[in-house]
């Protein structure tokens, strides 16, 4: 495959930064969207120049720290998959292809694809942990789960934190990611203790970095995991039930 990737390169959060075209050559379709990077990057140390840095862990879909912005679609084309799992077959023989750092204020980039998220991070260390000391931990069969919690507190824990719901969010709003997290410990009987300070101290967090959620539901379409909106319904009522207590 012959592609014409633009790349978004900036040198730090002080620099202007802008878009740089590599065009490439003989790019298998088999590849990973990360692997082609790295094939790039392994061509521009052996020229000497700056490599593209670009955050990535597991590459396999569950770490979320592989986002970027792919033709302005988080992650990429392909629904329900994270960057990491994105594969050059996906895109067509003699494609442009832009590719940039998520964008968001809450996000301030610190070198060409890499954004600073720790907000997402400082939104968890608000509530999203169960503080009980427990002891060791109890025979999983001892504490019955009715199926639809449980289903329920599966499906919120899948979220993987990788912002992509805040990136393509006309808003940058962080409802998804702090409702699955609310959500994910409200439905299980450890989390009760704890549950309505949980939700008021990390939907204060949230708002105080991302804007207001109004229901374009572009989070839901990009979420790697496919993290349902209903959720976000479920930490409004949260809240609401934590500011009467």
């Amino acid at each position: 495959m012959r592609l014409t990737l633009h790349i978004w390169r900036q040198k730090n959060g002080g620099d202007a930064g802008g878009f740089v075209s590599y065009p490439r050559q003989d790019v298998s379709p088999d590849m990973s969207f990360l692997e082609m990077l790295d094939v790039l990057n392994e061509e521009l140390t052996e020229a000497g120049d700056e490599p593209v840095a670009f955050d990535h862990d597991c590459r396999e879909g569950i770490c979320g720290a592989c986002g970027v912005m792919i033709n302005g679609v988080a992650h990429g084309p392909e629904p329900g998959t994270a960057t990491c799992q994105l594969h050059m077959r996906k895109f067509k023989d003699g494609d442009e292809i832009r590719v940039e750092p998520f964008r968001s204020r809450a996000f301030p980039i610190l070198k060409d694809l890499v954004v600073d998220r720790s907000p997402l991070d400082e939104i968890i260390q608000a509530g999203g942990f169960i503080s009980v000391n427990t002891g060791s931990a109890p025979e999983a069969n001892l504490m019955p789960v009715p199926r639809r919690d449980a289903e329920r507190a599966m499906d919120a824990a899948e979220c993987i934190g990788c912002g992509a719901c805040v990136a393509q969010c006309p808003n940058g709003a962080g409802q998804l990611f702090t409702a699955a997290k609310i959500s994910h410990l409200a439905e299980l009987p450890q989390g009760q203790p704890e549950r309505a300070s949980r939700a008021s101290a990390m939907v204060e967090v949230m708002e105080s970095y991302f804007g207001s959620c109004s229901n374009f539901a572009e989070c839901e379409a990009v979420c790697p995991k496919g993290i349902s909106i209903d959720f976000i319904a479920q930490m409004n009522r949260e809240y609401l039930r934590s500011r009467f207590k």
